[in-house]
């Protein structure tokens, strides 16, 4: 067994932003091969351009994860592209800020869409092909907000809590088909969105969103987690090494959740 994935072809969903990008540099330093999907069309082919200028070893598309048929037309593309599809990693994911007073159904409705139902979605549409090629591995990523939750951020807890439990039932389920699921659980990662939180945040704590942001890292580091570090523990969860860890939601948030 080993952590290398030489030979071996990823979807990356989410491409259009920094931790996809991180993911998807951490598999290619590993020597597998990616897929970076994006409802953002124009960024995600930016994004793997910039990581892979020949694309011969990633290449962006666009795809809607939150319809079954694109997930699908991406998936068929991929096996052109590299003649096989390994797993994938649920990285798409939006965030609204607002109080749990004032936050409409709508907000509610797109959390659960693009955060819990897309992956699921995803991990139906490539488990099935795994379960016909002899398994593989599926990563999704949650976050320490689906463990601890934080005020202001009320549909977003929930559907990243939604994650962690999809993580299990599919690892038990899954399992006779050598299909391994794990998820991750960043906590706060240097990416625009957590900029965007920090942004809706200052005003209404009367504080300066650069003080804030500056703030807003893991405590025991002293500093924000760069997206490739999550990308690292995502590319070992896909790796054979990580056969033994089934069904968990591993903190990557630099010691701030004990749990």
């Amino acid at each position: 067994m080993s952590t290398r994935l030489d030979g071996r072809s990823y979807l990356v969903t989410g491409g259009a932003g920094a931790i996809g990008i991180g993911i998807a540099q951490a598999i290619l330093t590993q020597g597998g091969r990616v897929m970076l999907l994006d409802l953002n069309e124009k960024a995600v082919l930016e994004n793997a351009s910039s990581i892979d200028p020949d694309l011969a070893s990633c290449v962006g598309m666009r795809c809607d994860v939150t319809q079954a048929e694109d997930v699908e037309a991406a998936l068929a593309q991929a096996i052109g592209k590299f003649q096989r599809v390994d797993g994938a990693v649920n990285n798409a994911g939006v965030i609204h800020m607002n109080t749990a007073w004032d936050a409409t159904p709508e907000e509610w409705q797109q959390h659960f869409n693009v955060n819990a139902t897309a992956a699921f979605i995803v991990c139906q549409s490539i488990g099935r092909h795994m379960q016909n090629n002899g398994g593989g591995a599926l990563v999704n990523v949650a976050s320490n907000c689906g463990k601890v939750g934080y005020p202001n951020m009320a549909a977003y807890n929930a559907s990243k809590a939604a994650v962690i439990s999809l993580t299990r039932s599919l690892a038990m389920e899954w399992a006779k088909d050598n299909i391994n699921v794990n998820s991750v659980c960043p906590g706060g990662v240097n990416t625009p969105m957590l900029d965007t939180v920090a942004q809706w945040l200052a005003p209404r704590l009367d504080i300066d969103a650069q003080t804030l942001l500056a703030d807003m890292g893991a405590e025991q580091l002293g500093r924000r987690i760069e997206p490739i570090e999550v990308g690292r523990v995502v590319a070992f969860l896909l790796s054979d090494h990580a056969q033994i860890i089934r069904g968990q939601a591993i903190n990557v948030d630099g010691g701030d959740t004990p749990y």
